[in-house]
């Protein structure tokens, strides 16, 4: 079983898509190609703002969930590294 990742795509305009993949390299790839989200097809220079190893598929999408639910602030901290990844997956797990 591959461990699961969590990863944040900045567009050309400044927005946070966020996702999960087993391997972030290539859907990052697939991202760039505009093969990836739908919602990033046509944004332009796409760069990889964070990416964080989660753990398992189930827990990659409750994060994923958790992560949609914050606000842009909220994730441009994450990305500076002004909040924890660590806090939210504790978050997580006690739920």
């Amino acid at each position: 079983m591959s461990p699961w990742y969590l990863y944040l795509v900045r567009t050309l305009d400044n927005r946070l898509y966020t996702g999960i993949t087993t391997d972030v390299v290539r859907r990052f790839g697939q991202h760039q190609s505009g093969k990836g989200a739908k919602a990033l097809r046509g944004k332009g220079e796409l760069k990889l703002a964070f990416s964080h190893l989660v753990g398992d598929r189930s827990s990659a999408l409750r994060l994923e969930y958790r992560i949609k639910q914050l606000t842009k602030a909220q994730k441009e901290m994450l990305v500076a590294g002004k909040l924890s990844f660590e806090d939210l997956l504790a978050d997580l797990q006690k739920t």
